[in-house]
């Protein structure tokens, strides 16, 4: 048995270096056409781009995988096609994958480079797992369906592939991802298997009878009508250990749109929490469970984990759609002049009011002695601006340093 690799989503070049710096082992990332999170703005994953991704997590000692899990149509393999020679070139360290044809693909241009199947592909039994090893794969990332105790039958089963789980991040409404409700929603505009789902599972929806349009009545007694089909996140931070006894070898976390805090949080409360059932199966795990309540999430819930196949009645968000944050992002350090930190500020924060420095070594409660623009001393820090702050603590990793506010505002999770 080994230690299980933590797999971090990297959406663009600095997310991928802060998720390795904050405790990631490999992460997996997608370009644009190809990929279940097609970004289409922002700093973003390119074909232009790919191949320093990936050098930069190998020059970070870590391993980069590329997702290239689409549903595939014709027109699609033909794109693909022209690309494979740029994609071998890059040198990804895998490739993660759905569709046959894109498999019959990657075999072809790249057969030296491991194949991980998709969760996409609803891989529920050790069956379907031998099949995938039968045509080449390496890894298996299971259906976010299944519990741990049908992973642990599963490795038991196939003790020589890698078997991959989702652990901590959103969950999709349909089965394994697929959903056909936004390509229908949007008049086939946001196709979901194509990388571009607008999330209709996440809107808030009322009745209507046919015959009395306009007349709308509430699904559930809810002063902001009922999100019927939104999930709550998941989050198995607290079950690492038995997830370690199953023999998955990767623990995944959602997350290639959400921003550079949640990435960097998120992999530092993992990392400890794996180290920490690494060493001592009955650890206690909750303080990094309390740690997870300061990135955005709609309520946690552990999914299909612990059950027998059925998800808990609780595991649903019926009043919010986007994720809350316990605490908030404040600003992200840049450098460092002097007894001066430069910071590119995301929250307004005040000086002499308690802030949170986390870092990939540190997490301490501080405050801003002073904050100064353009040579100017101010009390208070506005949203996107870059300021000097200088704390009355000092940061020793500064250079990956993130400020947050320090209290839980969320507690119903």
């Amino acid at each position: 048995m080994i230690k299980p690799e933590l797999l971090m989503p990297a959406g663009n070049l600095e997310k991928l270096e802060y998720a390795i710096r904050y405790g990631a082992d490999a992460v997996y990332l997608g370009v644009v056409d190809f990929s279940l999170r097609a970004m289409r703005k922002g700093e973003l994953i390119t074909m232009d781009n790919l191949k320093q991704a990936v050098d930069l997590a190998h020059s970070l000692g870590k391993k980069a995988y590329l997702t290239l899990n689409i549903f595939a149509f014709n027109k699609d393999i033909k794109l693909l096609e022209s690309c494979m020679d740029r994609i071998k070139d890059s040198n990804p360290d895998a490739l993660i994958i759905s569709d046959m044809g894109i498999i019959r693909l990657a075999q072809r241009y790249m057969p030296d480079t491991p194949i991980h199947i998709s969760t996409q592909t609803n891989t529920l039994n050790y069956e379907a797992v031998k099949f995938w090893q039968d045509l080449g794969a390496t890894r298996s990332i299971l259906a976010r369906e299944l519990p741990i105790k049908d992973v642990a039958e599963i490795k038991k089963h196939v003790p020589d592939m890698e078997l991959e789980v989702f652990v901590h991040g959103a969950q999709c409404v349909s089965f394994s991802g697929r959903c056909l409700l936004s390509d229908y929603m949007t008049d086939g505009e946001r196709l979901a298997n194509q990388g571009n789902c607008c999330q209709p599972c996440r809107w808030s929806y009322k009745l209507v009878e046919e015959t009395r349009p306009g007349q709308y009545y509430e699904i559930e007694q809810n002063d902001r009508g009922t999100h019927i089909m939104s999930t709550k996140d998941l989050c198995l931070v607290k079950h690492i250990g038995n997830l370690i006894d199953a023999g998955v070898d990767s623990l995944k976390v959602e997350g290639r749109t959400k921003s550079l805090y949640y990435v960097s949080a998120v992999a530092k409360a993992y990392r400890a929490a794996i180290d920490t059932a690494w060493e001592n199966r009955n650890a206690d795990l909750t303080p990094y469970y309390e740690e997870l309540l300061k990135v955005g999430n709609r309520g946690y819930t552990t999914g299909f984990y612990l059950g027998d196949g059925e998800y808990p009645s609780d595991g649903y968000s019926y009043n919010i759609s986007k994720g809350l944050a316990g605490a908030d992002f404040l600003c992200e350090v840049w450098d460092k002049c002097g007894e001066y930190y430069k910071v590119k500020v995301k929250n307004k924060f005040y000086t002499n009011t308690d802030i949170e420095v986390i870092s990939p070594s540190e997490k301490f409660t501080t405050q801003a002695l002073e904050i100064i623009k353009d040579d100017t001393s101010q009390e208070f820090a506005n949203t996107n601006d870059e300021l000097l702050i200088k704390l009355k603590d000092e940061i020793k990793d500064y250079k990956y340093a993130i400020i947050r506010t320090v209290g839980i505002k969320n507690n119903d999770n």
